[in-house]
C-alpha cells in the first residue's frame, strides 16, 4: 500500500520556486500519493501574487510556476467534503480552518500532513489525540 502525504501550499511552494527544503519537498514527488485540498492551488497562486507585489517575480514567471503545480500529480480533494471537519478542527486546537482543512484530509485518508508551517505544527503537537498527524518537511524521515 503507498504512503499517502497531504501536502499543504508551503511545501507545494518549495516545488516551484528555490526555497530552503525545497530540496526534501521535490523529494517527495514521487515518492508517496501526494493529496491536498482543492484549496492549496488559490493558496500558492496568492503567495506567487505576494511575490509579484513585492517585485520577486514577474507576471510570466508566476504563470509558469502555476502551471508547473498543475503538472504535478496531486489528488485534490473538494473544500466542502471537508469543510465541516476542518471546521470542528479548528475550534479544537483554535487554529485557521485553512490549516485545518489539510488536517481533516490526512484524517479521512488516514495520512500525515507534511508542511514548513512551525505554528500549525505546534498547535497539533499540543493536542492529546491529534499530535504527530502533523510533521514538517525536514523532520519527515528519508527526506533530504
Amino acid at each position: 500500500m503507498a504512503v499517502i502525504l497531504v501536502v499543504d501550499a508551503s511545501v507545494a511552494l518549495k516545488w516551484l520556486l528555490p526555497e530552503p527544503d525545497s530540496e526534501a519537498a521535490l523529494d517527495l514527488i514521487g515518492r508517496a500519493v501526494l493529496a491536498a485540498p482543492e484549496m492549496m492551488v488559490v493558496e500558492v497562486a496568492n503567495a506567487l501574487s505576494t511575490r509579484i507585489r513585492r517585485r520577486e517575480l514577474t507576471p510570466l514567471e508566476v504563470r509558469t510556476s502555476l502551471a508547473d503545480l498543475h503538472a504535478i500529480h496531486v489528488d485534490y480533494a473538494a473544500d466542502r467534503e471537508l469543510a465541516s471537519a476542518a471546521l470542528s478542527l479548528a475550534a479544537d486546537l483554535g487554529h485557521p480552518v485553512y490549516d485545518c482543512l489539510y488536517l481533516a484530509l490526512a484524517i479521512d485518508r488516514a495520512a500525515m500532513v507534511v508542511t514548513a508551517d512551525r505554528r500549525f505544527v505546534s498547535a497539533v503537537d499540543a493536542h492529546p489525540y491529534l499530535a504527530g498527524r502533523v510533521k514538517l518537511l525536514h523532520d519527515l524521515p528519508g527526506v533530504s
